[in-house]
């Protein structure tokens, strides 16, 4: 299929699938004439991709896991090491959201 092909059935921009290729987690063939075309699985790799970057994952990172974490389905099947980087990010990020909580009350209590 073509990048709009693939871009209507996961309503991701065509930009976006350019910027996954460039970053080596979405690789189409090349036609003869130079167009992209991306295998029958790529609407799921490109869910399984949003779903990473949703989480906060950075290109490098899901480069890392996107082949541990393929399968059949939309909702992917991780590895242990992805398991384990996913939890340590929500660590981080329960933590942020502590500190950030905590700088809040005290900016209340400066304006009262």
């Amino acid at each position: 299929m073509r990048i709009g092909q693939l871009s209507a059935m996961t309503g991701v921009s065509r930009r976006a699938l350019r910027y996954y290729e460039e970053q080596g987690l979405l690789v189409p063939r090349r036609s003869a004439n130079g167009y992209r075309e991306y295998a029958d699985d790529a609407p799921l790799v490109v869910r399984q991709i949003t779903a990473l970057l949703d989480s906060g994952l950075n290109s490098d990172a899901i480069r890392r896991f996107l082949p541990c974490a393929r399968g059949p389905r939309p909702e992917f099947e991780m590895c242990d090491e992805l398991r384990a980087h996913l939890q340590r990010r929500r660590e981080e990020l329960s933590n942020q959201l502590h500190r950030l909580s905590e700088q809040v009350g005290k900016l209340a209590a400066h304006l009262e």
